[in-house]
């Protein structure tokens, strides 16, 4: 295989994985190949793909030059089905079959806990991997996954809701706001798989450094204050079923405020798709690894917070 990084060679991709409720196996696949077969399409067991899918114009869908060439997922009719929806050649028996046959591999699963074992063959034989968020939700696997990446592996993983477009323009400035003081954030789904689409959501604004976290909800209503280093207070809302508070934020600052909703899902993962593509062309990190190693301590500290009455987690935030 071609070594890393890759420049501008044609990059073969494995698409691994699938866990209950979670679809990127087949939205990622189809953008990455830039092409699926319509009648195919129609059987996808998730309608919201469907939809956002069919929607696009052919001519945003593709990343040049590249394309997902395996397939693996726990159920062998599931992986015919991404595979003829998304037009991907190869079936394999099992995850460690791509190995030398691809440059990169996608672990397109969101399950935290199940993440060091999924991605140590391809660790152990030098691939590079995208990891689905989260890329963990515990302290101990973090620290395995930052032993990692110190020694040499090409590991990068992030939430989509960091491009959303809906925020970017706050990347750059909140000055209309004057100081920024609150933030708030909702989110559907469990702190353990999506509290990280709430953190990543909000984290480009405003940037490293959060001092504390506190979960005082339970498990399925999960209610979080943090603080970060510039005085900013936080506030998460992750409610299990809220689907229609999913990616809605609140700017407040002395001045003026703004609220805006995530809503462009084919946007925030192309762009995803693309930084992990450049990443694999130039060797450069999209953002650095210290950003991912602070939002997993958020998202590990949140879970024990909780699970400790609530108690209040202190830390200094990064490495």
């Amino acid at each position: 295989m071609t070594k890393f990084p890759f420049h501008n060679k044609d990059i073969k991709l494995a698409m691994l994985g699938m866990t209950e409720g979670n679809g990127h196996a087949y939205s990622w696949s189809i953008i990455i190949n830039g092409e699926y077969d319509l009648k195919a399409l129609s059987k996808c067991p998730y309608p919201g793909i469907i939809n956002y899918i069919s929607k696009q114009p052919k001519n945003t869908l593709g990343i040049k030059n590249t394309k997902v060439t395996h397939v693996w997922t726990e159920d062998v009719k599931e992986s015919k089905l991404v595979s003829d929806i998304a037009k991907i050649p190869n079936i394999v028996e099992k995850p460690e079959d791509v190995i030398g046959k691809v440059d990169a591999v996608l672990i397109s699963t969101d399950i935290g806990s199940e993440h060091i074992a999924r991605c140590r063959p391809f660790v152990e034989a030098g691939i590079p991997i995208f990891v689905d968020k989260p890329l963990c939700d515990s302290l101990a696997d973090l620290e395995t996954f930052d032993k990692w990446v110190k020694e040499g592996s090409n590991i990068l993983s992030s939430s989509a809701m960091r491009y959303a477009k809906e925020a970017e323009p706050y990347h750059q400035s909140t000055y209309e706001l004057g100081k920024l003081q609150y933030v708030s954030v909702t989110m559907a789904k469990s702190w353990e798989t999506y509290g990280i689409h709430a953190l990543e959501l909000m984290y480009p604004i405003l940037g490293p450094g959060f001092e504390s976290i506190q979960n005082t909800g339970r498990k399925n209503r999960n209610f979080l204050h943090i603080r970060h280093k510039s005085s900013i207070d936080i506030n998460i809302a992750d409610i299990y079923d809220m689907y229609g508070g999913f990616g809605l934020v609140s700017l407040v600052g002395t001045i003026n405020n703004i609220q805006f909703q995530h809503k462009d899902t084919f946007y925030a993962f192309k762009k995803q798709l693309v930084a992990f593509v450049d990443y694999l062309r130039t060797g450069i990190r999209p953002f650095p690894w210290s950003e991912t190693y602070e939002l997993i301590q958020l998202v590990a500290a949140g879970i024990e917070s909780r699970d400790k009455g609530g108690v209040k987690i202190s830390f200094n935030g990064g490495k």
